[in-house]
């Protein structure tokens, strides 16, 4: 009997308006939020770098100049003769 004029004014309108507007806005930065926490944690374990080795360290010294051109080859020549590895390139070299 009374279907019209019970209807919502136009202040109703604008409020429903803007409560869904801030609903997709908080379910759109929910998904993100969980999106970006999970893709922050890596699924395996972190493996740290590997250490430089003795005649990369060698090298970047010299590079630095903090070693002449002659110690440079007096150590690198130690090294091919009693570092580790012996026989067998280190990774870098040929």
């Amino acid at each position: 009997m009374f279907w019209y004029d019970h209807g919502m004014g136009g202040w109703g309108w604008i409020a429903m308006s803007f409560s869904m507007v801030l609903l997709v806005a908080l379910a759109v930065a929910g998904v993100f939020l969980l999106l970006r926490s999970v893709d922050r944690y890596p699924s395996g374990p972190v493996q740290p770098p590997a250490a430089p080795s003795a005649k990369q360290l060698l090298a970047e010294r010299f590079a630095r100049g903090e070693i002449d051109e002659e110690e440079y080859e007096q150590r690198l020549t130690a090294l091919r003769a009693h570092g580790p590895g012996r026989g067998r390139p280190g990774p870098g070299e040929s």
